[in-house]
């Protein structure tokens, strides 16, 4: 068997999944449409675009995310390398330079010899010989879906995905925006408002921009919001929305208070202005490198651009906004591999065709990377005539095992560690519980490197 692999698409999950079968000396045909062709949320020439947020989430072991990334780091992911090349600051999380990390990407793929970059829309899967890796990302084009129908039946699900605007920070009106950490700049309670103006003086810029909202502010925002007008509202009112990117909008119809409560939560944050808690708040986290844009937080929407303009400046700071990039809604495409993949995300019924990214089922920048690599290293050993599984008290195992597992209500699934292998003894401390789960883990993927992946 020609140790030759056709990998269709270049974001997240075709690039690690290219990445690593050419690092193992097998050839690969990456297949891009880009740039002559682009979906409907699709900006850069690049690969790997991020097309919604810039965070890839916490990097601390005790979260699940952070774990995947780790995990991730121990196999030689380009995905985590490019992330720690292009982070800006984030506080907790791990947040890029989506130009410098998608330019890291390309870079290493272009410049890869056992990497054949063809530049062509894949219409028919039927049309490729020999493996195919199905990494079309949550856009993929109708054409393919209808050719991949064919295969797979009518056993494909929808949902839609919300990216959330950039605005400008010399937009950002700084007499009301203030720099803040939840709890970190919170005033204490015997702290007067003198000695708690001067500790914020001492202390160095944090890495998110906060705007406070009084009651009159907030719910006149609240009441703009829920009468905006949407794009296209008669095709999105019929879909299903993943309650993970549900657009702000969607999300302050369900309640005056449900932003209070969500991404405009005020606790840990006192406004400079009053000495108090304020009445909701905004966070704005830093968009690239230069400290020169921001992204409103958890504010994913599909609301018409001139309405977002409108609404969005009713927030205080932001009255003047510039909005570099708007926020945008689009279909994602997922199939029901419970019922169709097997544990190394190959078809049950076609062994030549493997998927990987959110295609596949697994929601997320990291954990579609992170399917990519475990399709690479299934390939790699399947040449060897040899099937591996990935270790389920890994967080990658608990992925593989997840969208493997047949479910009635199946739906696209995050790192989180109630899918992970759990342990025998009942631990009460959620931290505790989690950072012996991460321990657990890496031993286990360092075993399974050595013992696996020679």
């Amino acid at each position: 068997m020609d140790k030759i692999v056709n990998v269709i698409g270049a974001g997240l999950a075709g690039c690690e999944c290219a990445y690593i079968l050419a690092k193992n000396n097998i050839k690969v045909r990456l297949y891009e449409m880009k740039p002559k062709c682009k979906s409907e949320a699709h900006h850069s020439d690049d690969f790997a675009e991020l097309v919604c947020s810039n965070s890839l989430k916490s990097e601390a072991l005790t979260n699940a995310c952070g774990l995947l990334k780790k995990e991730m780091e121990m196999l030689g992911s380009i995905f985590v390398e490019a992330a720690y090349n292009a982070r800006v600051p984030a506080g907790q999380a791990l947040a890029v330079d989506r130009d410098i990390f998608s330019k890291y990407i390309t870079d290493k793929i272009k410049k890869n010899e056992n990497i054949e970059i063809i530049y062509e829309k894949v219409e028919d899967i039927d049309k490729i010989e020999g493996i195919k890796v199905i990494a079309t990302g949550p856009l993929t084009d109708e054409a393919l879906m209808n050719s991949l129908q064919k295969i797979l039946g009518q056993d494909s699900l929808y949902f839609y995905d919300a990216a959330a605007p950039i605005v400008s920070r010399d937009s950002i009106n700084m007499d009301i925006a203030y720099w803040g950490d939840r709890y970190d700049q919170e005033r204490g309670k015997d702290e007067t408002i003198e000695d708690w103006q001067e500790r914020l003086k001492n202390t160095p810029e944090a890495d998110y921009l906060n705007l406070p909202m009084n009651k009159e502010e907030y719910e006149a925002f609240c009441n703009e919001l829920i009468n905006a007008e949407v794009a296209q509202l008669h095709e999105f009112e019929k879909r299903e929305i993943f309650e993970g990117c549900m657009p702000v909008e969607v999300m302050a119809k369900r309640g005056i208070d449900t932003l209070r409560y969500g991404p405009l939560k005020p606790v840990g944050f006192t406004d400079p202005r009053t000495g108090r808690r304020p009445y909701a708040n905004v966070q704005l986290r830093v968009e690239n490198k230069e400290v020169q844009s921001f992204n409103l937080v958890g504010f994913q929407t599909n609301l018409k651009f001139g309405e977002q303009k409108r609404v969005f400046s009713m927030i205080p700071g932001l009255e003047n906004a510039v909005f570099e990039r708007y926020g945008v809604m689009h279909k994602n495409t997922y199939i029901n591999g419970g019922k169709l993949l097997d544990n190394n995300f190959c078809l049950k019924e076609n062994n030549s065709i493997y998927f990987a990214g959110q295609i596949s089922g697994v929601e997320g920048y990291v954990e579609s990377a992170a399917s990519g690599m475990m399709v690479a290293y299934s390939i790699i050993k399947r040449f060897d005539g040899e099937k591996i599984t990935f270790p389920e008290d890994t967080m990658l195992g608990s992925l593989a095992k997840y969208v493997s597992t047949e479910n009635k209500n199946y739906q696209p699934m995050n790192a989180n560690f109630g899918i992970l292998k759990p342990l025998e003894k009942k631990i009460r401390d959620k931290k505790e519980k989690y950072g012996i789960l991460a321990g657990i883990a890496q031993e286990s993927i360092k075993k399974f490197k050595e013992e696996c992946l020679k």
